[in-house]
């Protein structure tokens, strides 16, 4: 039970870290950084094409879902148990 707990407390800080990643880009961009990576020589000089930022917002849609239903998953499991 308590495995159970800990892994769905670590499956909605992973939630919350891949909903956040796109504003912590942001804000690395705009104070000059390289955006974690995803533009070398930062916002001027960022070599991605256009389409860069529609796959990534995909990547993160996709797998936002994916660990919000590993989370249902989890509490299901968890409240049948309870049982």
């Amino acid at each position: 039970m308590l495995a159970l707990r800990l892994l769905i407390l670590v499956l909605v800080v992973a939630a919350l870290v891949v909903a956040a990643l796109p504003v912590l880009v942001l804000l690395d961009l705009l104070g000059g950084g390289t955006g974690y990576g995803l533009c070398a020589g930062g916002l001027q000089a960022c070599p991605e094409r256009f389409t860069a930022g529609p796959t990534l917002a995909v990547y993160l849609v996709v797998s936002l879902m994916v660990v919000v239903a590993i989370i249902r998953l989890a509490t299901h499991l968890y409240r049948r148990l309870q049982r």
